[in-house]
């Protein structure tokens, strides 16, 4: 599955409303660690059938970044069933994300 792209008006039916645990990516264009972390969000999104993988672009979206008090990018939040189950700020392996949504 692809990464989904989170805008104000999808966010609660696409990450609170899920069915499976949601990962989601908090970046924006002009971020360096974003755009190196990229790649790994689009592996785990191609590999892991079990996980939803999003993001959602701060600039495009400042109140939702407000709401979970995003003041770093990249932050990595893992949601699950509606709620903040986990977050992970900056740029980290592969691993780490993963064991942040499993």
């Amino acid at each position: 599955m692809s990464v989904v792209k989170l805008t104000v008006e999808n966010f609660e039916q696409e990450v609170l409303q899920a069915e499976k645990p949601v990962l989601v990516d908090f970046y924006a264009d002009w971020c360096g660690p974003c755009k190196m972390m990229s790649p790994i969000v689009d592996e785990i999104a191609e590999e892991e059938s079990e996980i939803k993988v999003c993001n959602i672009n701060i600039d495009q979206a400042m109140e939702i970044a407000q709401k979970y008090r995003v003041m770093s990018i990249p932050t990595f939040i893992a949601f699950k069933n509606g709620e903040e189950a986990g977050r992970q700020i900056g740029a980290v392996s592969k691993g780490e994300l993963l064991s942040l949504i499993k």
